[in-house]
């Protein structure tokens, strides 16, 4: 284990354009800001989970995004070391130099790059860094391009601070890739940051060198140099049949284009750690960050920190990571050709993460799903969908937890049927899953029944 040693250390009168659906209370009571902004409905949908098992029917959790395996020993040895050590005060609001050096070393070897840790900025989990770039980098009515389904954060900020959304389309067809071509109308004079995502949430897509090598020619002939690139490869490390984990900012000039953002949170299977880091393209960006966070969270507790020195560095983290990501090939192997056994069900191999991201479209037209969700009020169609519908059809009727397609961006999410199921999950529950989505997806009477009851058509 590592020695431990004690660190030193808008303008009103521009609207957003269309955004994520929000309703303002009559009560004057809350800013209208608190109304703009957006969420991540996988919290929601835990509300949810425990009204349905107050009934004393266990629910199969295959919604949280979330790997089921234990913090490995030698990190959290660390942690207890460090506490042990009292190192539990104020630190380094930019992070333990221990740790930002980790972070360099990790970033920089694994990309091929030189990364100054001074350019590095040490996060309570991978979230603010997302809002944090929307505040730095965006005045009001600035553009921001970000893949849609995707990481929810990503669009949640953007009308709260009336910045104009973008959306890129992952699509099916291309393996739920980005190309040069999907991205290119997106772009104008007024685009300040691009997010991408790979390998992605909720897909499980992951870029090919080609779509990569396009989209950072796209990006460097048609934008100028204050453009930002925000690359958030938090599953980074979960790859399946020998795929390489690719980063745009290793393409020759992104790397001062590019924020590299990452965390603990999936690649040592430690989401309560709340350890994330960015880095940035110049350490100017990065002093701004701090003082952001200053503002914020003060600092981070220096002992997860050191939990983080130790996972980034210990040679057993490798043998614990590669345990993991076995598992999840393994179970990624059962359950996807279980669901496109399903009538009505395709489902893409993915090449990363640990989601499946099965389309429903057969589905939702066998049970007629389309024709209850037209049969809503219009203000209750605005916050739901077919998918929608036919989770919550899953999750009261069956006994299964998922997430639509909504959960992953609202604008461009119509017409588009998906689930995502994780498979963060033991291989009999995940194949138990599947086994009563496939009678579900054929229970026409059920959904009939469960619609008409009217106990919830919105999450």
């Amino acid at each position: 284990m590592c020695a431990l040693v004690r660190s030193a250390s808008v303008n009103p009168s521009v609207q957003p354009g269309p955004g994520p659906k929000t309703h303002r209370p009559a009560s004057a009571l809350l800013a209208d800001r608190v109304h703009r902004i957006g969420t991540e409905q996988a919290f929601a949908v835990g509300a949810v989970i425990r009204e349905v098992e107050r009934s004393g029917d266990r629910v199969l959790r295959c919604n949280i995004g979330q790997p089921d395996f234990p913090v490995p020993p030698h990190i959290l040895a660390a942690v207890k070391e460090a506490i042990d050590q009292g190192l539990t005060t104020y630190c380094d609001p930019q992070g333990i130099p221990e740790l930002r050096e980790a972070v360099a070393t990790s970033v920089g070897k694994r990309r091929d790059l030189e990364v100054d840790p001074e350019r590095v900025v040490i996060y309570p989990g991978g979230r603010p860094a997302i809002g944090f770039a929307h505040m730095a980098y965006c005045e009001a009515g600035s553009e921001v391009v970000y893949p849609t389904p995707g990481y929810p954060l990503f669009e949640s900020f953007i009308p709260y601070f009336r910045c104009i959304p973008r959306p890129a389309v992952l699509r099916e067809v291309h393996e739920f890739g980005l190309t040069r071509d999907e991205v290119a109308p997106l772009l104008s004079e007024k685009t300040r940051l691009i997010f991408l995502n790979f390998p992605s949430n909720p897909t499980g897509g992951v870029a090919t060198q080609e779509q990569l090598q396009g989209l950072a020619e796209l990006i460097l002939e048609r934008t100028g140099p204050e453009v930002r690139v925000y690359s958030d490869e938090s599953y980074e490390a979960i790859t399946f049949d020998g795929e390489e984990h690719r980063s745009i900012a290793s393409l020759p000039g992104m790397a001062a284009r590019t924020i590299i953002a990452s965390a603990v949170s999936k690649t040592y299977a430690w989401t309560g750690g709340r350890l994330g880091w960015a880095v940035y393209p110049t350490v100017e960006e990065a002093r701004a960050h701090r003082r952001l966070g200053i503002n914020f969270f003060a600092s981070l507790p220096p002992y997860n920190q050191w939990g983080a020195v130790e996972a980034l560095e210990s040679l057993e983290s490798d043998a614990a990571v590669e345990t993991m990501v076995t598992a999840f090939q393994r179970r990624r192997d059962q359950v996807v050709p279980a669901l496109n056994a399903i009538d009505g069900v395709r489902c893409l191999t993915p090449r990363g993460a640990f989601y499946a991201f099965p389309n429903i479209e057969g589905v939702v037209e066998r049970l007629d799903i389309e024709a209850a969700y037209r049969s809503l009020d219009p203000a209750v169609q605005s916050e739901t969908s077919p998918a929608t519908l036919f989770q919550l059809f899953l999750l009261y009727r069956y006994r299964v937890a998922t997430l639509d397609r909504r959960a992953f961006g609202t604008l461009e999410s119509e017409g588009q049927h998906y689930l995502r199921i994780s498979i963060a999950n033991r291989d009999e529950e995940l194949l138990e899953a599947v086994a009563r989505i496939g009678e579900a997806a054929h229970d026409v009477q059920g959904f009939q029944d469960f619609f008409a009851s009217g106990v919830r058509h919105v999450v």
